[in-house]
């Protein structure tokens, strides 16, 4: 066990004795701690923060005054840790590269095939929107859920599949109450109707007490998975969106559309590589 007095020398001699290679270590350390807390951010596992930065300076309080850990040790730590925490999470990390990826050749289609991708998908999002603004004015509730095809399969299996083009006439449809599957979800994937009448996991986190079984269900599958969900409220017809276990209510036609093209950009690359 190393005395206060020769950790202070070792910190000092890590500056007095600078090494140029110190600096690139330090951008790939940052770098690394960075992307982890990135990754947990952005995949709802805020909650684990707070234990990785714990971990990295606990291991680093020990390499100061431990004789027999040292700073290559420490480093070594950093990185598998880092890696452990960002392997929990290596479907999504693999999703946001391949989004990443898309998302640029996206931007590089020609005017003309991303104008025929673009029309396609802007006939799916006036259908979406048309079918939640009756819903809503009716007060009829709706849970729809904007899927990227990575839903367990328990999920889907709960409901009844149907593969159905979409239509506002079928959403409404759905969803009327005493309607054989209202009660349940319905699995938007790209330009299909994929199932309804599903169940989703409810979240366990606390709400206000007008967020019914249905509001606990649209946030909680956004929790467990990487989608989003659309909600209508049965008793005041309020729209609401939810993405990574956040809500926003109140949300009007065009903050609804802008919600939907978000989901949609995905099928206007992919329908433009088709044509």
């Amino acid at each position: 066990m190393r005395t206060p007095a020769s950790v202070w020398e070792s910190i000092k001699g890590v500056f007095l004795s600078f090494d140029y290679v110190f600096i690139p270590v330090c951008i790939l350390l940052f770098c690394l701690v960075y992307g982890v807390i990135k990754t947990l951010c952005e995949n709802n596992a805020k909650r684990l923060i707070p234990l990785y930065v714990l971990l990295l300076f606990a291991m680093g309080a020990i390499a100061l005054f431990s004789s027999r850990f040292g700073l290559l040790a420490y480093y070594i730590f950093v990185l598998l840790l880092s890696v452990f925490f960002l392997l929990l999470f290596s479907m999504e990390l693999k999703r946001s590269i391949y989004n990443a990826g898309k998302h640029v050749a996206h931007h590089t289609q020609s005017p003309a095939k991303t104008t025929v991708a673009g029309a396609r998908a802007e006939e799916y999002v006036t259908g979406i929107v048309k079918a939640v603004q009756n819903l809503s004015k009716n007060n009829i509730g709706a849970l729809i859920v904007l899927s990227n095809g990575n839903l367990p399969r328990d999920v889907i299996d709960s409901g009844v599949t149907l593969n159905a083009r979409i239509s506002s006439q079928l959403i409404e449809g759905i969803f009327i109450p005493k309607a054989p599957l209202h009660d349940g979800a319905m699995i938007v994937l790209g330009d299909k109707i994929q199932a309804a009448g599903c169940f989703l996991p409810l979240t366990q986190r606390e709400f206000p007490k007008d967020y019914g079984t249905r509001h606990r269900a649209g946030i909680g599958v956004t929790e467990v998975a990487d989608v989003s969900t659309i909600i209508v409220s049965e008793e005041t017809g309020i729209v609401s969106v939810v993405k990574r276990g956040e809500i926003t209510r109140y949300v009007d036609s065009e903050n609804l559309k802008r919600f939907l093209r978000d989901y949609y950009w995905k099928e206007f690359n992919a329908e433009a590589k088709k044509s």
